[in-house]
């Protein structure tokens, strides 16, 4: 008897733990940007919703808003300690001679290329063109004459989604974990994030460094950050920027 409460009660542990992860690649000649630099941090496109009583995820605006805020400012404070000379768009008005629609066809090429990303190089849907070829990805001539107007070396997007579980969805996670210490364990998900960042090289338009954020638990009223918070948006983006690796031939050279 006492035996089979270790294994439910194990179980369940491993039903409700959490998680935080982290996952970079580069590419393989990448040096992470130092001395005299000039990067463009783009604005981020931020999600932000309320996980319902049925596990649903209703958007809010006025969340996804003040996240973004957070975002920005955390990113701002962030990239004043590395040493580069750094533009923040808080919106597409704000580059002097850029137009807005040039930033804007920029960010939806990105998500495009973002999501691309985060498709096939970490969910295990490897496209036959590019195995092996470690972070084989391209803005292309958009980037290059985004690039060329701003007079920037970088541009850095971030997209981040945070779901926060209702008050209904807490009170039935907490009767799932109940139910682990009476052999019926049914945890219910709550909230979480996902997140991801790219450096992109004005230069040449390509993607020379990318990382992606995931968070979760099952535990009633556990987060990991909230980025609705100045303190949960600057815990995001030291999870995604914080150590920046440089790519396997750069560190090969080093040792």
């Amino acid at each position: 008897m006492r035996g089979r409460a270790l294994i439910l009660m194990s179980a369940g542990a491993m039903a409700l733990s959490g998680c935080v992860s982290t996952r970079q690649i580069a590419d393989v000649q990448f040096q992470p940007p130092q001395g005299d630099y000039s990067l463009v941090v783009m604005r981020p496109d931020v999600n932000v919703g309320s996980v319902t009583l049925g596990g649903m995820v209703e958007p809010r605006a006025d969340w996804t808003e003040q996240a973004r805020t957070n975002l920005l400012q955390a990113l701002r404070a962030q990239q004043a300690t590395r040493g580069g000379r750094t533009t923040v768009i808080e919106n597409r008005n704000s580059v002097p001679g850029v137009n807005p629609e040039t930033i804007a066809n920029l960010e939806r090429l990105h998500n495009a290329v973002g999501t691309s990303i985060a498709l096939h190089k970490y969910m295990g849907m490897e496209l036959p063109t590019k195995r092996g070829k470690g972070l084989d990805w391209t803005l292309g001539e958009e980037a290059v004459k985004f690039g060329r107007q701003t007079g920037a070396d970088y541009a850095l997007f971030m997209h981040a989604e945070d779901t926060i579980a209702s008050t209904e969805r807490v009170a039935m996670q907490v009767l799932g974990v109940a139910g682990c210490f009476i052999g019926f364990c049914a945890p219910q998900g709550g909230g979480g994030q996902s997140a991801y960042a790219s450096l992109v090289d004005l230069k040449t338009g390509d993607v020379v460094w990318f990382n992606v954020l995931q968070t979760g638990s099952q535990l009633p009223g556990v987060t990991f950050g909230d980025i609705r918070t100045p303190q949960g948006a600057a815990q995001m983006v030291d999870r995604l920027l914080g150590r920046m690796k440089a790519g396997k031939a750069v560190r090969r050279a080093q040792r």
